[in-house]
């Protein structure tokens, strides 16, 4: 077998033989096959796309190049959540202590952020001495005994992934459903989990820019979660504005706390709530979603939950006086109030813009390499279709470095506002599986 003619048959719009993706994917984690052919074959697949059974193929060869998490240990019903990103994304931070607290255990593995903000592990570190690499005796051990753990991914887990994903980023193929959907259900499957829920972002802050894109993708990731025999459901929830009123690392880790201590921003809420009654009844936790509801206010009512948080920073080494004492996280040099320069209703605030400019306060990376700032940031004070005065604060920035030229003006771009009200846009778009 030649890969070449792999490549050619990709390129005609034929599917690959379950040993012709065997083949690949054994070839290229081997050194046997070279990143400019699997360039060629990558491109090929962007314009041909994959049918399911042959992405579903791709998924189990990439799951099989690497070690697999057991957590048949641990006891009970496992389950994982996933989101494919977005501005102001802390909802695992919240979200994994609160069905966490109704019995569920939730084991995840997390990855980094690259991008406007970093992700869920760069979150975590923010509270001083959290501790992402654990072993795996003691990941196991924590889920047994407390019922969630979030820590960094294993080296050993899908080592094609790895490869592809940095291939298919310096070639412009990132933007392919099947490799998309493979990539991200290899590291869930890798993960061990019974069940799997899925966040698909839409919007202007997320991947998939449009419903119907996220619905696509979401439809392949439950086919490749079906055919491995997983509870996998999906949700398709906005991305065109930021989740929550903060961004930036150290903010969200505070607004996730005052989440669980019920003074969180509605929409952050309702997304946490939806998400949870989900899990809960794929966990069996719950025998609807009216129970499902009722059982994750009361876990936030009563502290249950933000208990659960606490739980997992003290068995992960990190500083549980923060529950109590938020000041004590990361903080910035410069809280800088930002004034509205025009009285009206907010329509729109651009995500992506709005998440580039907390990047360029050191929130975020635009390379690997890059140093994330935790006390850096922005913590919105309205929303889209708030009403705003004249003078009033739209925002706070928090920052260690002065404001580049032009920083302001274009934090003012970042709004839509006009004379005229605005109803509140659907944040969930609905469950899919």
């Amino acid at each position: 077998m030649r890969f070449v003619d792999l490549i050619e048959k990709k390129k005609n719009g034929y599917s690959l033989t379950p040993e012709e993706i065997h083949f690949f994917i054994e070839g290229y984690v081997a050194g046997k096959i070279p990143d400019y052919q699997v360039s060629a074959f990558l491109m090929a697949v962007c314009f041909q796309s994959m049918e399911e059974e042959e992405t579903a193929c791709l998924c189990k060869e990439m799951l099989a190049s690497g070690e697999q998490v057991d957590l048949s240990s641990c006891g009970g019903v496992l389950c994982d959540k996933h989101s494919t990103g977005g501005v102001g994304d802390k909802t695992s931070l919240a979200l994994i202590p609160m069905v966490a607290a109704c019995g569920l255990k939730v084991a995840k593995m997390s990855g980094r952020g690259l991008g406007h903000t970093g992700g869920t592990l760069d979150k975590l570190e923010s509270i001083p001495g959290f501790q992402t690499s654990l072993s795996m005796h003691a990941f196991l051990q924590q889920i047994k005994e407390i019922g969630l753990a979030i820590i960094s991914q294993s080296a050993s887990l899908v080592p094609a992934d790895k490869m592809l994903y940095a291939l298919r980023d310096v070639t412009a193929t990132v933007d392919s459903i099947p490799l998309i959907a493979a990539s991200i259900m290899s590291k869930k499957l890798a993960c061990g989990s019974d069940c799997i829920l899925l966040d698909v972002k839409y919007g202007e802050g997320a991947f998939m820019k449009d419903v119907q894109s996220a619905k696509k993708l979401a439809e392949e990731m439950i086919a490749i979660g079906t055919y491995f025999h997983k509870d996998t459901k999906a949700m398709i929830s906005s991305m065109e504005e930021p989740l929550g009123n903060a961004i930036g690392n150290a903010l969200e880790v505070k607004e996730a706390i005052l989440s669980l201590q019920g003074k969180g921003s509605a929409d952050f809420m309702e997304l946490c709530l939806e998400a949870g009654s989900i899990m809960l009844l794929q966990g069996k936790i719950a025998k609807d979603k009216e129970e499902a509801y009722r059982k994750l206010k009361a876990a936030v009512s009563s502290g249950a939950a933000l208990e659960k948080l606490r739980e997992m920073i003290a068995a992960q080494h990190g500083d549980v006086s923060v529950i109590d004492h938020t000041d004590r996280l990361p903080q910035a040099k410069h809280i800088l109030p930002i004034y509205a320069s025009q009285k009206g209703y907010i329509h729109r605030i651009h995500a992506m813009r709005i998440g580039t400019l907390a990047m360029r306060l050191g929130a975020g990376r635009l390379t690997k390499d890059d140093i994330i700032d935790p006390a850096a940031g922005i913590v919105l004070q309205k929303k889209s279709s708030d009403i705003i005065e004249k003078g009033a604060v739209l925002a706070y920035v928090h920052t260690n470095r002065e404001l580049e030229e032009g920083w302001l003006q274009e934090f003012y771009e970042c709004y839509e506002i006009h004379s005229f009200a605005k109803e509140k846009e659907v944040l969930i778009q609905g469950i899919i599986g």
